[in-house]
């Protein structure tokens, strides 16, 4: 792992580490943490997995604390258009140190962040969001969406049910849904399992 100083267009460095992937592939990730006004950063648990899982499938990965939080600069306030700067910082990143395309990945507030970037940047060819809250995505967000993406939620999750999900991604061809038993929107159970999920995923990309 390394630390690295992401350029934030606004506020300063923001706070990121990166993981190397396998020697020659193409393919980098971002992953995005939780709500910045409710303790989330690029720590969580959950973002840790994903940052991990990426990497041992061979992809590089950077993960990044919001504007505000740990050693970002700024003020963090939990806007989506900060957010979306945010992301696109890190984002940048990535698409300067691998040729390929990136998946795009978020942990709950930072899922909406993702797929918010996957619609717009031509370079995200996959993404893995995990505990969307359907109340966070906007309308529409998934209509049209046509490349492949993973989203993962526990059975006990509040915050995002799997069956409001599902409805959700009803119209998105290469979606598929994955509900880990006894979960909760913080996973202290199933944990290894979103791991084990989002390794198989991840090492398909490279297929």
């Amino acid at each position: 792992m390394i630390a690295i100083a992401l350029r934030a267009p606004e506020e300063g460095a923001l706070e990121g580490v990166f993981q190397a992937g396998h020697a020659g592939n193409p393919y980098g990730s971002v992953i995005a943490p939780p709500h910045p006004l409710y303790g989330g950063s690029m720590d969580s648990p959950v973002v840790s997995e994903i940052a991990w899982a990426s990497a041992r499938a061979g992809i590089a990965a950077v993960r990044f604390n919001w504007r505000g939080v740990g050693a970002s600069a700024g003020i963090a306030s939990g806007e989506a258009r900060d957010a979306d700067a945010d992301y696109a910082a890190a984002l940048a990143h990535v698409a300067e140190t691998v040729p390929g395309k990136v998946v795009a990945c978020g942990y709950s507030f930072g899922a909406a962040a993702a797929l918010r970037a996957a619609r717009l940047h031509p370079r995200i060819g996959r993404v893995l969001l995990v505990a969307p809250p359907p109340s966070l995505l906007e309308p529409g967000a998934l209509r049209g969406f046509d490349r492949p993406i993973l989203v993962v939620t526990g059975s006990d999750d509040r915050l995002a049910p799997a069956g409001a999900l599902a409805a959700e991604l009803e119209a998105v061809p290469q979606a598929r849904l994955e509900v880990i038993p006894e979960a909760d929107h913080f996973f202290v159970a199933g944990l290894a399992e979103l791991s084990r999920i989002a390794f198989g995923w991840l090492e398909a990309t490279n297929a």
